[in-house]
């Protein structure tokens, strides 16, 4: 009688293992699943590739303005210098479109300099900025006696100040 229960037994093992052999080749069983499909993939590229193209977008726009408010701030610093150039001197220093920071480097005691070196002179601003590139147009400066007028362009509006050409006087940047 032993023997027979030991056989039955062993029918019964055979079967479990014969079921776990089946369900280990996949069949009555889910498929175990690793890694991403194809679709997933892409799907998850496209994002990336439109995130990085509104990121792109909104850096140049931000270049744009910076640009543009370092050109405000320029002609707002241009303006002081030759406001107190103008209360020590009582005028304006001569000059016919000249080109700030290229053609005048400096502005001194004798006023605008071609270098930026006043030497033993007062220096009112002893480097003149000139226009960020790329973009815009260059700083002019035409002045006598007792007015200035400094042309600038600003590529987007700014404080205030629509896009285009722009100029400074001593009332102010219109």
């Amino acid at each position: 009688m032993y023997i027979d229960i030991s056989f039955s037994l062993n029918e019964k093992l055979i079967k479990i293992f014969q079921t776990l052999i089946i369900n280990k080749k996949g069949k009555n069983m889910k498929k175990n699943k690793k890694g991403f499909t194809l679709i997933e993939l892409l799907v998850v590229i496209a994002i990336i590739g439109l995130l990085s193209t509104l990121a792109v977008v909104a850096l140049q726009n931000a270049r744009q303005k910076s640009r543009d408010a370092k050109r405000v701030g320029d002609i707002k610093q241009v303006q002081t210098a030759l406001d107190l150039y103008f209360a020590d001197a009582n005028s304006y220093p001569d000059a016919a479109d000249k080109v700030l920071g290229v053609d005048y480097k400096a502005l001194c005691a004798s006023g605008f300099l071609a270098d930026a070196s006043c030497g033993a002179e007062t220096a009112y601003m002893a480097q003149i900025p000139q226009n960020p590139s790329p973009n815009g147009t260059a700083y002019t400066y035409t002045g006598s006696g007792s007015d200035y007028t400094i042309s600038f362009t600003l590529e987007g509006a700014t404080g205030g100040l629509p896009a285009g050409a722009h100029t400074a006087t001593p009332a102010g940047i219109q």
